[in-house]
């Protein structure tokens, strides 16, 4: 178990605690302290003063290898005591949980119940420490208190769920206070869960448990997206001439989602389309994908398998649900001579007509080896020709139209 206060005076300490008797490591002057080269390296958007006062409170004695292999061993004796639950439900290493509140005795009992469930356990007794701890130590959850002078556990998990680093970690609100207002804010800021003090050990442990398989199930599949984009940006950089097409495609969609009112998911699903709408190219040879010449009969018949590969290659994902329909139809045309599966009108999921036109827009106002950038006046020309011709909506079309306009007075 280790303790970080953030309120010792004169010399800066690391408490561990185990089956063994209380040990003290105390750390050496402030000259060894961690630090940040910049601003914008400052956890979570804490001032400098802030995370340099906090940094000091905690101790020079976290990056010191002599110490660390002191405190690591203690600390592994501690986690593996006998009859230990954690590891009948994780196959990693034991997960970390800090706790927070600054009252000491109601910290240490937290954390006494997670070290005899087999957990790892940080401390800390104030917000600002527990906001530095989890830029450095990863918790895989955090037990929370709400009240704490200076920065409360609202502020904290606020601060938390609102970073792309740390959104994943669970947060549960551990208060004497159980009053529907209290409970309401705690979801406004993001909180996962709740625990009114004095908790049971066992529906602590078992909310514990099941938030952090979850915290890990999230990773997995948030590590999947990840691989999908960065499949999509090596499928981009084979074709030297779109440049940045995807980036373009997601700034673009988002605009034009935003200006059509889409929800927040739909919105998503727009951006992420950017992104993947071509990842199926990937099963498509250099030598039809990167070809000079016009295509053949044959070149072509195997170019529009593209959107049956991207999609069976993000059928696995749940969080694909909305995008696969853009990844699928949209080279669907209004008149239904489109591809790969000939819809006409509304059949075309709108999305992927949302999407379409973006990804014309696009082209058209980009330089290929083939075809100077249009304006985007000359664009909007060939695009309404297109819709004339039976191609397009010709209502979304319109409005894709009045867009433009106000998104070039910019």
């Amino acid at each position: 178990m280790i303790y970080w206060s953030a309120n010792s005076t004169n010399s800066n300490q690391q408490s561990l605690s185990g089956s063994n008797p209380k040990k003290k490591v105390h750390s050496g002057n402030a000259n060894n302290e961690l630090e940040w080269r910049d601003l914008e390296d400052y956890p979570l958007n804490l001032s400098q003063q802030e995370v340099m006062i906090e940094e000091g409170k905690a101790g020079s004695s976290w990056g010191k290898s002599e110490i660390n292999s002191g405190y690591n061993s203690l600390l592994s004796r501690t986690l593996q005591v006998k009859g230990s639950k954690v590891n009948c439900f994780f196959d990693t290493e034991a997960p970390k949980i800090l706790v927070v509140d600054d009252h000491a005795a109601s910290r240490m009992t937290a954390a006494a119940l997670l070290a005899m469930e087999g957990y790892e356990v940080i401390e800390a007794d104030s917000g600002a420490a527990a906001v530095v701890l989890v830029t450095q130590k990863h918790p895989d959850l955090i037990l929370l208190d709400v009240m704490m002078p200076g920065m409360d556990g609202f502020e904290v998990c606020h601060l938390l769920k609102q970073d792309e680093h740390t959104r994943l970690i669970p947060v549960i609100f551990i208060t004497a206070l159980n009053d529907r207002r209290s409970r309401i804010r705690g979801i406004e800021v993001g909180a996962d869960d709740f625990l009114t003090k004095p908790f049971d050990r066992v529906e602590l442990a078992a909310r514990v448990k099941s938030l952090v398989r979850q915290k890990r199930l999230n990773e997995d599949l948030d590590h999947a997206e990840q691989v999908l984009f960065s499949i999509a940006r090596a499928i981009e950089s084979r074709d030297p001439n779109t440049g940045d097409h995807c980036e373009r495609l997601v700034t673009l969609g988002q605009n034009f989602g935003e200006y059509l009112n889409l929800s927040r998911s739909q919105l998503r699903d727009l951006m992420w389309g950017g992104y993947l709408h071509d990842i199926g190219k990937v099963g498509i040879p250099d030598a039809v994908l990167l070809k000079n010449e016009q295509l053949t009969l044959e070149d072509w018949e195997m170019m529009q398998q593209h959107v049956l590969i991207g999609e069976k290659i993000c059928q696995p994902l749940r969080s694909m649900r909305g995008v696969i329909p853009i990844i699928r139809h949209h080279h669907e045309r209004w008149n239904g001579s489109g591809y790969p599966d000939g819809l006409k009108g509304n059949e075309i999921p709108f999305l992927a007509q949302v999407f379409q036109l973006i990804d014309i827009y696009d082209a058209l106002t980009s330089e290929r080896p083939y075809k100077r950038a249009f304006s985007p006046a000359e664009a909007l020309s060939v695009m309404w020709e297109e819709t004339q011709a039976g191609w397009r909506n010709p209502e979304l079309m319109q409005r894709f139209t009045d867009f433009i306009h106000t998104y070039n007075l910019k």
